[in-house]
């Protein structure tokens, strides 16, 4: 790849120190959020089983949405535009709790948010 191809390629936004701090602030209470959801799902599961093997299901379970989670939440801020519009079309987060945000990460996050909404619904 030449110098003039990179270029052609759009480079991630720059986050600004009160952008880093809002945007550590949304990711946490997010993953936050979903893992303690995760847990009163694994206790529920625990509660109800009633044979040994049902062990090894919920250690199943856990493994795959430890997996799942592991791939949703990158903090790189490379990543964070497509993480918080996953987690905006999840309603795990609000377009409140970014606000401070600037309009070059904002757009992106709404813009894919709506995608995947639009997607889930076969309109895409």
């Amino acid at each position: 790849m030449s110098r003039s191809d990179v270029s052609e390629f759009p480079q991630a936004p720059t986050w600004s120190k009160s952008e880093k701090a809002i945007a550590r602030a949304v990711f946490d209470g997010a993953l936050r959020r979903e893992v303690l959801e995760l847990m009163k799902e694994a206790k529920r599961r625990a509660n109800q089983m009633q044979q040994p093997s049902q062990l090894w299901d919920l250690q199943y379970y856990l493994t795959e949405r430890r997996k799942e989670v592991d791939r949703k939440y990158d903090y790189r801020y490379s990543q964070l535009t497509n993480v918080f519009g996953r987690l905006l079309y999840e309603k795990r987060i609000s377009v409140d709790e970014l606000s401070g945000l600037g309009e070059n990460k904002l757009k992106p996050i709404r813009s894919l948010a709506e995608l995947l909404t639009k997607d889930a619904a076969g309109l895409i």
